[in-house]
């Protein structure tokens, strides 16, 4: 009986298990996509408009008389939105939180920019399906941990293997900036509180170390120093994360100091203290978690809310993301959420568009939809930042029509065909 029982479960996940699907071909025809709300994402609108491609590129986008030759295709009463990108990520990375072996976010070591995220990114993930049937088209697939993680890279999400799959190699450099103090749980009275950290020095002079051994460099027999060279050279950004207000403008000051020009910062609620010293240090923020708790006792119970509208408003070139990749499908109804707090609608889609295009240095391709650009898109039923409203229909990348079914779909599938019998 027990045997029996084993060969029903492993029949039942087989035959619910939705196997990845398959890359599109490249497109074949010029498409025409008329009467359609098309967002732009650069805060432009346009209602009954056109927007055709051709070979994986936008061709006009606009109000005309005159069709191309081609496909055709009335969106009459759909909207259509340009290729959500979801930065500082580890998708493709990890799997299974609970199964070591299927995490490769993360190496050993605390200092490591040699490290490139790229090598281990899995195009069969089952984390990927979910966020292109809700819009998010690009990633940029990033190491975590240690004081310098490594490298990320940008990806679309639609390829055999990670070859395929790149759109900009080996981006940027991630860097971890100390804080003086962390935070340790304390079981006995059930509560955080803050340690001194005994190694803060230690760490911040490894950073520096880094730098300053890299900045000569002349040969590149050394992986590490090597990898830090080429941010002197401008191949590559430095993207700083810390949610602590004292390592912002340390950490900042300091690249600045060296003539380091490409810096982002990825942080969370720790901006708002700090708005005055970003805006002028002109330098784009991605926030990372606008759905969270406030970080201290006596804020808002929203204040991570509003946030990126307050940055905005100060002049600030925000981005959005999702911190976790397993919930990271949910990145249109953050920016959602902030449109509730005081940010415009198409404000806050040029956070997950145009804005974060800009600070992965892909803006020249993607990131809106322009005549020249990538025809990397996807059409709603509604407003794409809404729960209600976030029906995904179609989505080309570069052109290519992408399958949208997943696991979800599947199983539903066969619950549908359950419940109507």
């Amino acid at each position: 009986m027990n045997k029996l029982i084993v060969i029903g479960l492993m029949a039942y996940t087989l035959s619910t298990r939705a196997l990845p699907p398959v890359p599109a071909q490249e497109q074949s025809e010029p498409i025409t996509l008329t009467n359609a709300t098309i967002h732009i994402g650069n805060g432009q609108v346009l209602h009954n408009a056109q927007l055709a491609f051709e070979k994986g590129k936008i061709t006009r986008v606009g109000h005309f008389k005159a069709l191309i030759t081609g496909s055709t295709i009335n969106l009459q009463g759909k909207h259509v939105y340009p290729g959500l990108i979801l930065s500082s990520s580890n998708i493709g990375l990890i799997e299974i939180d609970a199964v070591k072996a299927t995490n490769d976010y993360s190496e050993t070591g605390q200092i490591n920019p040699n490290i490139r995220s790229v090598i281990a990114y899995n195009t069969d993930s089952e984390r990927i399906p979910p966020l292109r049937f809700n819009g998010v088209l690009l990633a940029q697939t990033t190491p975590q941990g240690g004081v310098i993680s490594g490298t990320s890279s940008v990806v679309q999400l639609d390829a055999w293997n990670w070859q395929d799959a790149i759109i900009k190699m080996d981006d940027a450099l991630h860097i971890n900036w100390p804080s003086s103090w962390k935070k340790q749980f304390d079981w006995n009275s059930f509560s955080l509180s803050f340690k001194e950290d005994e190694k803060y020095q230690e760490k911040i002079s490894a950073i520096k170390s880094l730098f300053n051994d890299s900045r000569y460099l002349t040969t590149t027999n050394n992986l590490k120093l090597a990898t830090v060279h080429s941010v002197w050279q401008g191949d590559k950004g430095v993207h700083i994360h810390t949610n602590d207000p004292k390592a912002i403008i340390e950490s900042i000051t300091y690249l600045k100091s060296l003539g380091i020009i490409n810096i982002v910062l990825v942080t969370g609620q720790a901006a708002g203290v700090v708005i005055d010293f970003l805006k002028n240090a002109d330098i784009p923020v991605i926030i990372a978690g606008v759905h969270t708790l406030p970080q201290s006792d006596d804020s808002r119970i929203d204040e991570a809310f509003d946030l990126p509208f307050k940055l905005a408003k100060a002049g600030i070139e925000v981005s959005l993301t999702y911190p976790d990749s397993m919930n990271s499908r949910n990145l249109p109804f953050i920016a959602g959420t902030t449109v509730a707090y005081g940010n415009g609608k198409e404000e806050a889609l040029k956070m997950i568009t145009l804005n974060p295009a800009k600070a992965l240095g892909i803006d020249a391709i993607y990131g809106s939809l322009e005549a020249g650009k990538s025809a990397t898109l996807f059409i709603t039923e509604g407003d794409a930042l809404d729960m209600r409203g976030n029906i995904v229909t179609d989505a080309y990348i570069d052109g290519r029509k992408i399958d949208l079914n997943g696991q979800q779909q599947r199983l539903n599938e066969i619950f549908t065909l359950k419940y109507k019998q």
